[in-house]
């Protein structure tokens, strides 16, 4: 049994917030760069320029990507041979959120209650996902996710015999209605099966893998490369102005789910899809 300190997770939770925050991850900056050469309007350009230029000062000054740092969703991979010592694992990650928004003066954007919505002034609590693996290690990811794009992610339960077809158009419909306001280009995580909080589950998830990597599954990565295309067909493109550029990507996860059921969830993320990841 391997014994780890949780403020040695507090301390890694602090770094990976604050690396998420300052540096656009390199897939998705890839991306950009390449999307900048593919666009053929002056806005279009112009605009991915500016995003190219505002990573690049955020990571050199360590500046905040985006002025809405988010809230943390912290998923922790916990090996079955690891003994957490010298505390409790959920004090220690919002410790560490607390710390890292606190020194990297990063936006505090979490209220203590849905209705009353007092500052907690500390961006916590933040949220977590605690997963038992095989081993020794722990792994931590963190994701600050701003609410311009999460406010227009949707959730829909098809019946089972829903065609691929209709959760194409549910997909799509949900860029279509996020047009400008999330931020385009976008990253798409579409989370199917499992049950209703599973599914959402999933689709958050799906954010965290490199858009340009495909699901192993083959029918999987062709609904993704197909709903790459025709998002972008929409012509909504970076920040909503027209262009070539409306999606960045799209990821699906899928999981068994029940013979009378099929949900399906989409995560819409903005340009600025930021997570950073360590293993202890």
């Amino acid at each position: 049994m391997r014994e780890i300190d949780v403020s040695v997770i507090k301390d890694a939770v602090m770094e990976l917030c604050l690396k998420a925050n300052f540096e656009l991850r390199s897939d998705v900056l890839k991306a950009i760069k390449a999307a900048f050469k593919k666009e053929t309007g002056a806005r279009a350009r112009g605009i991915l320029k500016s995003i190219i230029e505002n990573a690049r000062c955020a990571k050199s000054e360590r500046l905040a990507i985006c002025q809405d740092t988010g809230v943390v969703v912290a998923h922790i991979e916990l090996g079955r041979g690891v003994a957490l010592t010298g505390g409790d694992l959920k004090k220690a990650v919002n410790d560490g959120v607390e710390e890292a928004y606190r020194k990297g003066c990063l936006r505090k954007s979490v209220v203590d209650d849905p209705l009353l919505r007092n500052n907690t002034r500390t961006n916590t609590t933040c949220f977590m996902v605690t997963d038992i693996v095989e081993g020794d290690r722990v792994k931590i990811t963190v994701s600050p996710k701003g609410f311009g794009s999460e406010n227009k992610s949707m959730i829909k339960m098809f019946p089972p015999t829903a065609p691929v077809r209709a959760i194409k158009e549910f997909v799509l419909d949900v860029v279509k209605k996020a047009g400008p306001d999330a931020c385009p280009p976008l990253i798409i995580g579409v989370g199917m099966g499992g049950t209703f909080e599973t599914a959402a589950l999933l689709s958050k998830k799906a954010l965290l893998r490199p858009i340009d990597r495909r699901n192993p599954k083959k029918h999987i990565a062709k609904l993704e490369r197909e709903l790459l295309k025709e998002a972008n067909a929409l012509g909504i493109g970076p920040m909503g102005l027209g262009g070539k550029t409306t999606v960045l990507g799209v990821n699906v996860l899928g999981e068994p789910t029940h013979i009378a059921g099929l949900p399906v969830a989409v995560n819409v993320s903005c340009h600025a899809t930021r997570s950073a990841e360590k293993q202890l």
